[in-house]
């Protein structure tokens, strides 16, 4: 099965009925448009004021939810583009520094990340079980990053209440590149109308939110000299090819071993399960490099011993049949792999978060039929962050909010830099980053992964930037952070602690 690039979009997309940011329509002859010339709807914020108690100071600040109006260059509406901002009240906006931050998808809006650890309130999540029974809560969160940054969480061209307007099409804007632009635009608008032009600058992406801050790192930079202090990977996907086992290719299937392997130990499942994950998880890495690797590269040409110690390694590691790998020619991916793992038990396992399982819905089916990871968490985020949108940031309107967007078609392609505006075919950001690193050698990088993610494994994320095209001195720039959970690691609650603990270290440390 080939992962689709939907690497993180939970959910059909849930809506309230008070999140449209104005009207789209008037009553009346004289208020119709021309036929040949749309209303441009209004551009809409609500403001309110709030405090939060972090590490035991009290912390006042403003809140900003709502739309910004969007132009191209000939000054045309576009497109309304939805976004949550909190200030710190009485913070200097030119040195208190300021993060943006999205979800990936592409077509996920960004209240993952907005209730699950960045925002001020936080979903009340219980760690490894179906959170799907209301009443939902949420809780003051302290581990937002608001005593360190100001925040702006953006819902990209699609999802939330962001949409095309005017001029805009939904092509302007669903692709590698339009996404590119668009998130960078509404950045360059942002740093303008807010007056954050001398602050500090973070850009936090998650999922395909790394593909994208790549990208828009690059754009900032070469576009509109535009610097950033650092950028925060989380659970990035950065490459298509790369990042999906089920292409003819095998750098997915070496980089995706060694997660197999943690979420067969996590579940016990293991002949001769070690006491301890990092060890184990040292000797697969090992394994999956100078074993597996070469006999993947070697193809028709390995010999029957050769393929026969790879086999047995195999077994060994995942909990998988030497006749299971065999059958599948020495290459399984995850959606085959989380329904075989505990397929005797009736038991499906979690992709996002392999730690999770569920009831397998047929146990004949040869992949996965649903994530009981994205089943467990959804329904508690969608509730909670439609319940605080409405009623503690106050914003009133007829259209829906939507948390997974219904964007059916996306560009793949990309213009990497150095291919004279040439579009490979398929998705991969990682040379943008090396570029901007490289032109920006300030730039700092933290990249932020979890063990059991199976959307986006750790050893695809450290082999990408394992292939950066930079400098020694430059590489140096780039540190990695881990934690024994799944893509979105801050359900766990050392985890989340952890996560908090990272971010902040790191934009303290690079603040100034």
């Amino acid at each position: 099965m080939i992962a689709p690039i939907l690497v993180f979009t939970l959910a059909v997309p849930f809506a309230f009925a008070q999140t449209a940011v104005g009207p789209d329509s008037k009553s009346g002859d004289a208020a119709k448009p021309a036929a040949a010339e749309k209303a441009t709807p209004e551009a809409k914020v609500w403001t309110t004021k709030h405090e939060i108690k972090i590490g035991g100071s009290v912390l006042a600040y403003t809140a900003t939810a709502g739309t910004m109006l969007i132009k191209n260059d000939k000054d045309e509406p576009i497109a309304l583009f939805g976004f949550t901002a909190y200030m710190k009240d009485g913070g200097d906006p030119r040195t208190r520094p300021i993060m943006f931050a999205y979800n990936g998808g592409p077509g996920s809006a960004s209240a993952w990340l907005h209730m699950g650890i960045l925002g001020p309130k936080r979903t009340v999540l219980e760690d490894l079980e179906t959170n799907t029974r209301g009443p939902f809560r949420t809780v003051e969160n302290e581990f937002t990053i608001l005593d360190r940054a100001d925040l702006v969480m953006i819902d990209p061209v699609g999802t939330g209440l962001s949409r095309p307007v005017g001029k805009g099409e939904g092509k302007d804007f669903w692709g590698v590149d339009q996404d590119i632009r668009s998130v960078s635009g509404f950045i360059m608008r942002y740093l303008s109308d807010y007056g954050r032009w001398a602050a500090p600058k973070f850009i936090l992406g998650e999922s395909y939110g790394g593909m994208r801050t790549a990208g828009v790192s690059y754009e900032l930079l070469t576009k509109h000299n535009v610097s950033l202090n650092g950028v925060i990977l989380v659970s990035p996907y950065l490459d298509f090819a790369g990042g999906n086992a089920g292409l003819n290719l095998s750098d997915a299937y070496v980089n995706f071993l060694s997660t197999y392997a943690a979420t067969a130990w996590f579940h016990q499942v293991l002949a001769n399960r070690p006491a301890e994950l990092q060890p184990f998880l040292r000797e697969v890495e090992a394994f999956a490099e100078d074993v597996y690797a070469p006999a993947l590269y070697k193809g028709a040409r390995l010999t029957p011993a050769e393929r026969q110690k790879v086999l047995a390694g195999l077994a060994r590691y995942t909990g998988l049949s030497t006749d299971y790998w065999d059958k599948a020619n020495l290459r399984v991916d995850e959606g085959h792999f989380l329904q075989e793992l505990m397929r005797n038990k009736g038991v499906v396992v979690g992709r996002v978060d392999t730690r999770y399982t569920g009831n397998a819905v047929n146990p004949l089916s040869e992949t996965m039929p649903y994530d009981p990871y994205s089943s467990a968490i959804a329904p508690a985020i969608v509730a909670t962050f439609n319940d605080y949108y409405r009623r503690e940031l106050k914003v009133e309107s007829d259209r829906p909010y939507l948390l997974s967007g219904n964007i059916t078609e996306w560009d793949d392609r990309h213009a990497q830099p150095g291919l004279g505006g040439y579009k490979v075919p398929y998705a991969n950001t990682v040379a943008d980053l090396g570029q901007a690193m490289s032109v920006n050698p300030k730039m700092k990088v933290l990249v932020q992964s979890g063990y059991f993610d199976l959307a986006c494994p750790y050893r695809t994320v450290e082999y990408a930037i394992e292939h950066l095209a930079v400098a020694p001195a430059v590489r140096s720039n780039v540190t990695f952070a881990y934690y024994d959970a799944g893509h979105m690691m801050y359900v766990h609650p050392a985890s989340m602690q952890k996560f908090k603990k990272d971010l902040a270290a790191f934009v303290d440390a690079n603040a100034r």
